[in-house]
């Protein structure tokens, strides 16, 4: 081997957390808890409850359904945090930068000041 070159293990990729069934990283969880929650809930339904297989169908169907298009919608493909960020401009509206909206209008810039004197008779 040579002496004059010094080799050091470097980790020059990016870091992934791995893809299952295509889902990025922890997402796949998401959709498995909302299969778990649809098999329970149809369960529950059809057969504790009595309600016919379409009802129990439709309503089983809400929570794989809601899982689904939070995985698909907020996080699959997004940057992180991206649901997080949503979720506070929804609550809260835009952070740093100025609404104009529900800006008032400056007190000099009002066409009928105080001290005009020239609508007065």
């Amino acid at each position: 081997m040579n002496e004059g070159f010094r080799f050091t293990d470097t980790n020059a990729a990016d870091d992934s957390k791995g893809r299952t069934w295509g889902l990025e990283g922890d997402l796949f969880w998401f959709v498995a808890g909302g299969a778990f929650a649809f098999v329970m809930v149809l369960l529950v339904c059809f057969s504790a409850l009595k309600f016919s297989f379409f009802a129990s169908l439709m309503i089983a169907a809400i929570p794989l359904t809601l899982c689904a298009v939070y995985v698909f919608v907020f996080r699959q493909g997004k940057p992180a945090g991206y649901d997080i960020d949503c979720l506070d401009y929804w609550l809260n509206g835009s952070g740093f930068s100025p609404n104009l909206q529900k800006q008032p209008i400056h007190p000099l810039c009002l066409s009928n000041r105080p001290t005009d004197t020239s609508s007065t008779t």
